[in-house]
């Protein structure tokens, strides 16, 4: 599976995450199961990236919230941008992905997903994150 259909993949789970708010290993085992994923490589990533999310999530909106407009605050972000944009910093600031790839690859996800505005938003804040 190409690394974009996993992050797609990845994506959508913690699109559920934001929503339903559950204990987290529970809620990875249910989606790979569902999903119906069977290689390693994509589970050993939704995995890493989920835990690496959850366990670095106060950092990683302290990022999101730091490059914000001023009238902007992360409760107002639609769950979807906001998922899209953890996924973004945690491969940004924890992996040795390019931050090129990352960022195109999350403006591509809220092309597809998000509203019209948000594409143009997470590459505001990302852009904003990797001048640091």
């Amino acid at each position: 599976m190409k690394r974009s259909a996993i992050r797609e993949l990845t994506f959508k789970l913690l699109y559920s995450m934001e929503i339903q708010q559950q204990d987290i290993s529970e809620q990875v085992d249910l989606y790979i199961e569902n999903s119906e994923i069977k290689d390693e490589e994509t589970t050993s990533y939704i995995k890493e990236v989920t835990n690496g999310i959850n366990e670095n999530n106060e950092q990683i909106l302290d990022l999101i919230s730091n490059n914000l407009k001023e009238d902007w605050k992360v409760e107002r972000i639609s769950k979807i941008d906001l998922a899209i944009l953890k996924l973004a910093i945690y491969e940004i600031k924890y992996t040795d992905i390019p931050y090129k790839v990352a960022i195109n690859e999350a403006v591509e996800l809220a092309k597809k997903y998000g509203e019209d505005m948000s594409s143009n938003f997470i590459n505001g804040v990302l852009a904003n994150i990797v001048k640091i």
